[in-house]
């Protein structure tokens, strides 16, 4: 009985230790209901270009600050914050000790924007944020002092998912050197240099209206970018495929630049009335906006689409991606893209540009497709009498030379043995 007792007494105990750990989490998540935005990119898309989410040169923040290869730039850091604090007009002392305690006072949501890899204490976090951030300011005050290839690889060192720094900490330590001796100037437009240089398409991306209040880090700020200033963009589920480049010209749909697009990702379809008309053929298009593809293009596109994969924000970048997949199977599409001055290759080939695109979009899920009317469009309109049919007839007689040669050769053929069925029926010089 006694131990019975004991037993019971024990299980009780662990009931209330149990109950105790889950209400610290549940009071804890209280606290701070925002998950951290800064984290390791699961496998399922980091596997598939690991090189794409890894720091080249700098690292910014604890995630990549064990890495050996990125210790030498460490050492660098130091001469940017030394620069940068002797700007503000006053003793770099009282600068420094400003940066600091804004950096204790604000540990605890610090902490909250990271799924920490590694323990650090918080005299370690606090040297650690107030160096970075006032690295990354400094450096983007020599950006247009330095044109070199190292100046262009830590650029994109700082638009990857894993190597950011809180946006809040960062406008904390704007205020406190940069705004100093350069007032009138906002955080967004002190960053817009760098965020330009870092746009994958021919166009200005906007930086009107965008607020500070919910951008967690320099990535999400140039995600936000991208976002359309208007309320009108539906989206829904990718209910069907498109056909490629080459098979929608076929079809007679030509591509053009979208020159006046409400955002910059907009596509449009314009569909003529009357396609049964040969000369309506022309007037039927799809206007994309013009990208530039380069090496760099999909390191920011795979942070990008990370970001909003495992983020509760629109997939606007995800519905281009996966769009774009479906224009390119072959360099045959990127070439007549290409040719339609809407694609811009500065790769190696075509070939190249076709893969990259092929690849980007893997394991990636798209819920919200924001270009489902604009595919349904095309979709119905392809699969109509007129179009499905001079797509076949092109596809069958002009898709190659040899197919154009032997069907000039079939003409002739039937047109000779026409005038010889003529002449047998009818000799030369006969009057009957």
């Amino acid at each position: 009985m006694e131990r019975l007792s004991e037993t019971k007494i024990s299980s009780n105990n662990k009931t209330q230790v149990t109950v105790q750990s889950l209400l610290d989490h549940v009071n804890k998540d209280n606290v701070n209901r925002t998950p951290p935005s800064i984290y390791i990119v699961p496998s399922t898309i980091r596997d598939l270009r690991p090189s794409c989410f890894c720091p080249r040169v700098v690292s910014i923040g604890p995630l990549h600050r064990e890495d050996i290869n990125l210790r030498e730039f460490e050492e660098r850091k130091a001469s940017y914050l030394t620069s940068l604090v002797s700007r503000t007009n006053s003793p770099r002392e009282e600068t420094l000790q400003s940066c600091v305690e804004k950096a204790y006072a604000s540990m605890d949501k610090i902490k909250a924007c990271y799924i920490w890899t590694k323990n650090y204490d918080d005299d370690e976090i606090a040297k650690m944020m107030v160096m970075d951030a006032c690295f990354i300011l400094g450096f983007i005050l020599q950006v247009q002092e330095k044109k070199n290839w190292v100046t262009q690889v830590v650029i994109y060192d700082l638009v990857l998912l894993e190597n950011q720094i809180p946006f809040f900490f960062l406008e904390l330590m704007f205020r406190c050197t940069i705004s100093k001796f350069i007032p009138h100037v906002s955080l967004v437009e002190f960053l817009q240099p760098v965020l330009d240089h870092l746009n994958f398409f021919v166009g200005d991306i906007d930086f009107q209206n965008i607020s500070t209040d919910t951008i967690p880090h320099i990535l999400s700020l140039l995600h936000e970018c991208y976002m359309p200033r208007v309320d009108n963009i539906s989206s829904g589920t990718l209910s069907s495929t498109i056909r490629s480049a080459v098979d929608l010209d076929r079809a007679g749909v030509h591509f053009r630049p979208n020159e006046n697009p409400k955002w910059l990702m907009e596509m449009e379809v314009n569909i003529h009335r009357y396609p049964f008309f040969f000369w309506s053929w022309s007037k039927t298009t799809l206007k994309l906006p013009v990208l530039k593809m380069h090496h760099f293009s999909e390191l920011v596109l795979r942070n990008l689409i990370a970001y909003e994969q495992f983020r509760r924000t629109s997939k606007y970048i995800t519905s281009y991606v996966v769009a774009m997949d479906m224009l390119v199977n072959t360099q045959e599409d990127v070439a007549m893209l290409i040719d339609s001055e809407v694609l811009v290759n500065y790769m190696s080939s075509n070939e190249e540009a076709a893969n990259m695109i092929n690849n980007i979009s893997k394991e990636v899920a798209c819920q919200d497709f924001f270009y489902g009317e604009q595919w349904n469009t095309l979709n119905k309109y392809c699969n109509s009498y007129w179009p499905k049919h001079l797509a076949r007839m092109r596809r069958t007689y002009f898709s190659s030379p040899w197919n154009m040669i032997a069907l000039v050769a079939g003409i002739i053929l039937f047109a000779l043995t026409v005038v010889q069925t003529i002449f047998t029926i009818k000799p030369i010089g006969s009057n009957n």
